[in-house]
């Protein structure tokens, strides 16, 4: 599927947070967190809020390298939410609502005050 984004360039703040997850879980890998992070958001009942999200961070990766084997579903999750949602499914307004979720989704992981390790991270999916 063709994604509706080269490249992902996060904002400081979510790069802070990041680096927080990093080290309570042990994943190393900045894409697998946002994978996490993403879903985390769109397993939200509202959509995120539209704000600004500047790029001012040096975290910056490929649709490929974010989405790794699952970006197509990953990409379809985020075209159902939107459709969900009711937004428009154009490039534009994936690319918008993908940082919009990852962001949001950021947030949430590193904010989850029950995250101490990583057991308490996955034991996010069975919830």
């Amino acid at each position: 599927m063709q994604a509706p984004i080269d490249r992902i360039k996060l904002s400081q703040p979510a790069k802070d947070q990041l680096i927080k997850l990093k080290r309570v879980t042990k994943i190393q890998n900045w894409n697998v967190l946002c994978r996490w992070a993403l879903c985390r958001s769109l397993a939200e009942k509202s959509p995120p809020s539209p704000v600004p999200i500047p790029a001012d961070s040096n975290v910056e990766m490929t649709w490929q390298v974010f989405g790794g084997p699952i970006a197509d579903l990953l990409l379809i999750a985020l075209k159902q939410r939107c459709h969900d949602d009711g937004i428009d499914t154009d490039d534009e307004t994936l690319a918008q609502q993908l940082r919009l979720h990852l962001h949001r989704g950021i947030g949430y992981l590193a904010g989850d005050p029950n995250i101490k390790k990583l057991e308490d991270f996955i034991e996010l999916t069975t919830l």
